[in-house]
């Protein structure tokens, strides 16, 4: 039997992602969330910042990154500079700096177009998560676990589920984007 409510929940954790991204995003004011997406290689693995060193906010326009190993403070400094946060680390010893500079007009309407962005991923994931659902609609059909008026049925609900989580990921890039304009 097919089961919509699988696919629903695939949908919620894409969401879920999205939301996680969009919270690492800058608004102004230095945030350690900032760096969650910020992967550093060392070891041998894709490791986030807070694996290995510990990240603290002294100041609203600043976030230090005490890492303790010191071989790997050129790696996290790479790993910053690579990443779109547009932050520039000042390397102290094993104390890495971040000064979080006010968010000009550019740059806000830099983040605008990286919100949209990521918000459009999130977008086709929840898309292929309808197509996987819409695929296995037409196996059970062809098994005969199913009628056809039952296939249609549950496609026109997937595609209600899709709309409605789209729906979602537009406020919240809407929502998003109002906070990153109001200065």
């Amino acid at each position: 039997m097919f089961d919509e409510k699988s696919y629903s929940i695939k949908m919620d954790k894409a969401i879920e992602v999205f939301s996680k991204e969009l919270s690492s995003l800058r608004t102004g004011r230095a945030n350690a969330a900032m760096l969650d997406l910020v992967k550093v290689d060392v070891y041998g693995q894709q490791m986030p910042i807070n694996q290995v060193g510990s990240i603290t906010t002294p100041e609203p326009r600043m976030i230090n990154i005490q890492i303790w190993d010191t071989n790997n403070v050129p790696l996290v400094d790479a790993a910053i500079k690579k990443s779109d946060l547009g932050l520039n680390p000042q390397i102290d010893g094993q104390l890495i700096r971040l000064p979080v500079p006010e968010l000009n007009e550019e740059r806000r309407t830099e983040l605008k177009k990286l919100i949209k962005s990521i918000g459009e991923k999130c977008k086709v994931s929840i898309r292929n998560i309808r197509r996987e659902a819409n695929e296995e609609l037409k196996k059970t059909l062809k098994a005969k676990e199913i009628g056809e008026d039952e296939e249609k049925s549950a496609e026109k609900n997937v595609q209600i589920i899709t709309d409605d989580h789209i729906k979602i990921v537009d406020e919240k890039v809407s929502l998003k984007e109002k906070e990153i304009m109001t200065i």
